[in-house]
């Protein structure tokens, strides 16, 4: 029996609708705010790098707006990227060469490219580019509804959520479902003030605080998975000193038990924070920066240890989407409603852009009027 509400998710582009050629009009406020977190300038040699399945208008729009922008625009269209960077021996030099010539790119896959050798962390870092990836989000609904929150309120919520988040000792999750896992030895990742540097990668939709644990402990029941999907019966993965220890679950326990056969460990976590991004009819990477939602990746061991310094060609990001979170006994997150939403700082920047009750409202169905989406 399923029992979650998000059953049926799309697996593919192949699975998500394709949408009216004139819907470009509304998905430009969306590409205008994804243009301002990439920095765009004129001269910028701009590379698309769409998967070949991905809608005809997401890119044109993501090209028109660059080009608007006066930018070298350049569109590859490549093969699907594989799950988690499963499939080690992918052909990727023409994708490689490409991004090495880029001042930006601009990423439509399905599956993170950065869990493949060739365009992991490290390789972005250690180049000029800035890399923003739409991973399962090269999508309308994605640019209508959690691209169109203006990129300064991003900045606002994560500005106030890392100093409380980054000086805990632990954060504990718990869901209705059953998750109930505590991590402590936290690194936050913070990206600084503003868009994108040379050497960044981000995703796009904005939308989250990303960490590393060094401790893991307890359970975690997903509920949607890369590897599962939405389990057909309770998935559960116990956790002791950062390593899965083990998965029960019947025929989705078995397929993550085989996608990793010498074991995982919990590489990362992020909590997130756009009141805009989709939950029902999102997919999993998109659901994932919804304010109040929290998702993880466990990655595969080389050799029985982590090594967080290359990819570990078996990543499998869970969601959780209506968690409670809480950081050193300190309510953060309450079934799923990020508490930072009422905060009078982040309503005095969302009043910058029209109502706070409306661009704060953290159900995204009601999709954002565009003169409140920024473009000032």
């Amino acid at each position: 029996m399923t029992i979650n509400p998000y059953a049926g998710s799309p697996f593919s582009y192949v699975a998500e609708p394709a949408v009216s050629p004139y819907s470009i009009v509304e998905l430009m406020p969306g590409v205008r705010n994804l243009c301002e977190y990439v920095r765009l300038a004129p001269g910028d040699r701009v590379l698309l790098m769409m998967e070949h399945t991905v809608d005809p208008v997401v890119v044109q729009a993501i090209a028109a707006a660059a080009a608007m922008g006066d930018a070298d625009v350049r569109i590859l269209s490549v093969p699907p990227f594989s799950a988690g960077g499963w499939d080690r021996q992918a052909q990727l030099g023409l994708e490689t060469a490409a991004f090495r010539e880029a001042d930006v790119v601009i990423s439509g896959t399905w599956w993170g490219e950065v869990h493949t050798a060739p365009l992991f962390f490290d390789q972005i870092a250690a180049s000029s580019v800035r890399f923003l990836s739409l991973h399962m989000t090269a999508t309308a609904g994605a640019l209508l509804t959690g691209g169109r929150l203006p990129p300064e309120i991003y900045y606002a919520l994560l500005r106030r959520a890392l100093p409380q988040l980054s000086a805990a000792t632990s954060i504990r999750v718990t869901s209705g479902r059953g998750t109930d896992v505590t991590f402590s030895g936290l690194t936050f990742e913070d990206p600084g003030p503003g868009g994108l540097r040379p050497g960044d990668w981000r995703p796009f939709p904005y939308g989250g605080a990303n960490f590393w644990p060094t401790e893991t402990e307890g359970v975690i029941v997903v509920e949607d998975s890369t590897v599962t999907g939405v389990p057909e019966e309770p998935l559960r993965i116990t956790l002791e000193g950062n390593l899965v220890r083990k998965i029960e679950g019947g025929a989705a326990a078995a397929q993550l038990r085989r996608y990793a056969p010498g074991g995982f460990y919990m590489r990362h976590g992020l909590f997130g924070l756009n009141p805009k991004v989709r939950i029902a009819g999102g997919t999993q990477f998109e659901r994932e920066k919804h304010a109040g939602a929290f998702y993880c990746g466990i990655d595969g061991l080389t050799d029985g240890v982590p090594v967080t310094t290359g990819p570990g060609f078996a990543h499998c990001d869970c969601q959780v989407d209506r968690p409670t979170v809480v950081v050193d006994g300190e309510v953060f997150v309450e079934q799923g409603r990020l508490l930072l939403l009422d905060d009078p700082e982040i309503r005095r920047v969302a009043a910058e852009f029209g109502p706070p009750e409306v661009i704060l409202d953290d159900n995204p169905v009601m999709i954002l009027p565009r003169r409140y989406a920024g473009g000032r």
